[in-house]
């Protein structure tokens, strides 16, 4: 008899082995079908006083992008919910151990949790499923690419640390209907972020941390803030925008061993110039307008900008002082070779009428075979005083011709000394500018680098 009964109860464990049990039957069991959805739809408390507590997680997964022209913050974040619902539950052991059941999200309530920066829709496809368990714990995964508004401080660009903050809170419940509470401390997520993140871009994620602002009164509601911070990689910047700025300044300062006569200092100086020029527009693309701090990489540009251009208006300076000597220079060469013109045509005429009277004396006196000899005297006698009034005329042509090339050398030699004096200036003024030049550089580019450190 006891054997017979011990065979039919190893009969009977044998056959409650081999039970086979669904997902199914835990839904028939917990009435969640199409037909019946009535309790399912409203918030799963028993007593409505009764607020539900919901924990969440986050997880940053990337940084996707900043803009800074528009004040955007794009990440790639992975969100938890866990809250606890008072109508499911269920005994594993009568099905088969099971203890945990995936539904779809629309099947149950679930929180109407948003996020105050966010701007734009979510553009990753949310979780068709959720998650419950025996004792009544449901839970909802989410990745989110956001696109969100964050304050930026770009007054130290490109070495800046920026935060932005994520805001999770309900919609329409009050606290005395949903309780927010982090599963995560601020360590934990920082730690958590780090080992599950994908890729950083342009940013290096530091920390992030957890704040949870709960409300004082019922008639207000909880909020937990995520704040991400993060520091710009700024390689980039130095290699491509912050050294070829200086690289210009280095080639002007050079421009002061080019000559100042001729046009190159000054054409070669415009050109940098304008290169500077060019960089200002490419910056003014990157930062926004809406910045209460003029930036420091603004200051760096205007102030390299206004002091190229102060020795370009130096180099004009210079080029103008020295241009007024070859002015005066010019005018009295070509009064000098104008007054060497007339010089010349004076003795070639007198020169001329010497030959004709010195011809016409000759006729005179060679005539001796004249019919009287007093009248041979008396051309001898008007000979002798045309040549001697012909001596005294040449003598009086030559000492004026002296004067003139005198007054000539002499105006020469004023001319000469006044052409030297304001190239003396342009000189000085290129030395002392040069100095005054290289120790302002000097000063600002040290004020600038320290407080960008």
């Amino acid at each position: 008899m006891f054997l017979g009964f011990f065979f039919l109860l190893f009969l009977s464990d044998g056959v409650a082995s081999e039970r086979t049990c669904s997902y199914q039957d835990v839904l028939n069991h917990l009435n969640l079908t199409k037909d019946n959805e009535l309790y399912s739809m409203t918030r799963p408390v028993k007593n409505y006083k009764h607020p539900t507590v919901v924990s969440l997680e986050v997880l940053l997964y990337a940084i996707l992008d900043m803009v800074e022209k528009d004040q955007k913050f794009i990440p790639y974040v992975w969100t938890v919910m866990r809250w606890h619902n008072e109508y499911i539950s269920w005994d594993p052991n009568q099905f088969c151990g099971i203890d945990n059941v995936s539904l779809p999200t629309d099947i149950l309530w679930k929180p109407d949790l948003t996020i105050e920066e966010m701007t734009e829709k979510d553009k990753a496809p949310p979780s068709p499923y959720l998650t419950i368990n025996n004792k009544g714990d449901v839970e909802v995964q989410n990745d989110q690419v956001l696109v969100s508004t964050c304050r930026m401080h770009i007054y130290k660009f490109p070495f800046d640390i920026q935060k932005c903050n994520l805001s999770f809170k309900s919609v329409i419940h009050t606290a005395r209907d949903i309780r927010l509470w982090p599963s995560d401390n601020s360590s934990e997520a920082t730690q958590w972020s780090r080992e599950v993140m994908r890729t950083q871009y342009e940013w290096l994620f530091l920390n992030m941390t957890v704040t949870s602002d709960n409300a004082t009164s019922l008639v207000d509601q909880d909020i937990i803030i995520y704040t991400i911070t993060m520091k710009r990689r700024s390689a980039l910047y130095i290699v491509n925008f912050l050294l070829p700025v200086l690289f210009f300044l280095c080639l002007d300062l050079s421009s002061f061993l080019i000559s100042d006569h001729g046009g190159e200092k000054l054409s070669f100086k415009v050109t940098v110039l304008l290169a500077v020029t060019v960089l200002q527009l490419i910056l003014n693309e990157i930062l926004p307008a809406t910045s209460n701090r003029i930036p420091l990489i603004a200051v760096y540009c205007i102030g390299i900008f206004g002091l190229m251009l102060l020795s370009l208006l130096e180099t004009i300076l210079v080029l103008h002082l020295i241009e007024k000597d070859s002015a005066s220079q010019d005018n009295e060469i070509e009064t000098d070779r104008n007054l060497r013109e007339d010089c010349n045509k004076q003795d070639k005429a007198n020169l001329h009428r010497g030959h004709r009277e010195g011809g016409k004396w000759a006729q005179s006196t060679s005539d001796g075979e004249t019919p009287s000899d007093l009248q041979a005297v008396a051309r001898e006698v008007n000979g002798s005083k045309l040549i001697e009034e012909y001596a005294l005329e040449r003598l009086s042509d030559e000492l004026r011709e002296m004067e003139k090339i005198l007054t000539l050398l002499f105006n020469n030699k004023k001319e000469e000394k006044k052409f030297n004096y304001w190239t003396r200036v342009a000189k000085k003024v290129n030395r002392v500018f040069l100095i005054f030049y290289v120790t302002v550089v000097s000063l600002f580019l040290v004020f600038i680098f320290v407080k960008w450190n």
